[in-house]
């Protein structure tokens, strides 16, 4: 049985109140979450508290899901926006460190067959670290999620308008952010 026909057997289940068909929810849908919100940080404790956020809101809401689209799309479009309020959060307290402007040369100047997918990953997480979350999330959806602009405004609750207007300007801002690493080289 598939994961789709699973989930509507058991939010109808959960919504009636039964723990263990939400917890199969969990189950199944826990993998998948954790790998999406491992973009949002990339710290293990945060990103499992992400997880953990993103199912109470999700239960919290249950009674909203109207079955419109599988429920992993409803759950994710609340993971975005507990992610989005990561990131705002982090913003506000600006404790988010960047990435020291050696490592990044280091990064910018090696071939593609001197980095390793890890350290790549981790400079680019970096470098959308300093861009303000809404810029971040929009490229994050485009060009990390591979989302298209329809999805990206789905998950955000923005027009596909929106969609491309912020990303057009988050593009434009890291280019000037890249420029400025250059330009300190």
């Amino acid at each position: 049985m598939t994961a789709d026909l699973l989930d509507q057997r058991d939010v109808p289940a959960a919504m009636a109140g039964d723990g263990e068909a939400y917890s199969r929810l969990v189950a199944r849908h826990q993998p998948a979450l954790a790998a999406y919100l491992w973009r949002f940080t990339r710290d293990r404790r945060e990103c499992e508290e992400l997880v953990e956020e993103t199912f109470v809101e999700a239960y919290l809401s249950l009674r909203s899901y109207r079955g419109r689209s599988p429920w992993s799309h409803w759950l994710r479009k609340i993971a975005t926006r507990v992610g989005y309020r990561f990131w705002k959060a982090r913003a506000k307290q600006r404790s988010v460190a960047g990435m020291s402007t050696a490592a990044w040369q280091r990064v910018a100047q090696a071939a593609p067959r001197e980095l390793d997918a890890a350290e790549a990953a981790e400079a680019v997480h970096a470098m959308l670290a300093r861009l303000a979350p809404r810029d971040r999330l929009v490229l994050s959806l485009l060009y990390i999620e591979q989302c298209s602009v329809a999805e990206a405004a789905g998950l955000c609750g923005w027009t596909q308008t929106m969609v491309k207007v912020q990303a057009h300007r988050a593009k434009k801002r890291l280019r000037k952010l890249l420029a400025e690493e250059e330009a300190e080289r």
